[in-house]
């Protein structure tokens, strides 16, 4: 088990697309294993590679302790892609490990379609809804290089900047290892 640093808003791993993964090797299962650790470390119920320093297309997701999803198995998905999005959609606050104490409502598709590698490298095509759905656009946005204050309105965004800023400057209370400047 090892907890890794969690990047924060500034990094610039955080604003690149990642790269797909070309084989599910032990260093590839290995990462996985430290990604989910260090997402229940910090109280996260998902993680992509980039927010722990590594530019490969995976994410992690471990939804048990949200009520309603508790009998619900982690997954980690591998070159995940959207596929299917629906016209409807639900604003709901959203948080990020990689904004620590930020928060704002986000406006996001009801539900979705996705593809994505399991670790045995077989593919895997989910159906899903509502807060599942929501936790798997946002990390998938990691993997492109977009966060939260890329889905919100101009004016939220400049309430936003002061927080940003202090995030940016490590200037901000976390209970988890983040990156250093």
């Amino acid at each position: 088990m090892a907890i890794l640093p969690i990047t924060v808003y500034g990094d610039k791993i955080l604003r690149q697309k990642t790269k797909p993964i070309t084989a599910v090797n032990d260093k590839i299962i290995e990462l996985i294993r430290n990604m989910f650790d260090t997402m229940r470390n910090a109280s996260g119920v998902g993680l992509a590679a980039n927010q722990v320093n590594f530019g490969g297309s995976i994410f992690v997701i471990d939804l048990k302790g949200v009520e309603g999803y508790e009998k619900f198995k982690p997954v980690a998905m591998i070159n995940p892609q959207i596929i299917l999005v629906s016209d409807e959609t639900i604003v709901r606050e959203e948080g990020c490990l990689s904004l620590p104490n930020l928060r704002a409502e986000v406006e996001r598709p009801k539900s979705i379609k996705v593809r994505y590698l399991n670790t045995d490298e077989k593919e895997v095509e989910l159906e899903l809804d509502n807060f599942f759905a929501r936790v798997i656009l946002h990390e998938y946005d990691h993997l492109i290089g977009k966060m939260i204050p890329d889905r919100v309105d101009e004016e939220v965004r400049k309430m936003l900047q002061k927080e940003l800023e202090k995030i940016k400057k490590r200037k901000v209370e976390v209970d988890y290892p983040i990156t250093e400047k």
